[in-house]
């Protein structure tokens, strides 16, 4: 297990990814991450034909002053792709009114390759993520 947190409040713009600063619990091999990057790589080192991960992303999101209210997203992405499946929407009635939003989903990574997952903002404009929490379970 390995999680990774930001704590600070910070604004991301959109398509980009949400910076991780802290190991909280730093992983076995088969996840790595550079402290300050949003990317985790997830490395298929096992005897079976896939590993298994579960990965979770939990923060509390806004929309900064200066932006347009409406709906804002953020997701779990996998080599940079979004899942729509792993995308949280939340609606707020004005700027600098936070929601907290939670997704999971679980990875395969074929044996001896390697996946890269992120939480990423898929909202049209920069959103702010405070207290990010990024937590990834080797499950099988």
């Amino acid at each position: 297990m390995a999680e990774f947190t930001n704590a600070n409040t910070v604004s991301v713009a959109a398509g980009q990814n949400v910076p991780l600063t802290e190991t909280a619990v730093a992983g076995k091999g088969c996840v790595v991450h550079r402290e300050g990057a949003g990317i985790v790589t997830l490395r298929g080192i096992t005897n079976q034909c896939k590993a298994r991960f579960k990965v979770g992303f939990g923060a509390n999101i806004a929309i900064p002053t200066g932006g347009t209210v409406g709906a804002i997203t953020a997701a779990l992405a996998i080599n940079g792709e979004p899942l729509n499946s792993a995308t949280a929407i939340v609606t707020p009635a004005a700027v600098e009114n936070y929601f907290n939003i939670y997704v999971t989903a679980f990875v395969e990574v074929p044996r001896g390759c390697c996946l890269t997952v992120a939480a990423e903002n898929t909202s049209t404009q920069t959103v702010l993520f405070a207290n990010a929490n990024f937590v990834v379970e080797r499950v099988s």
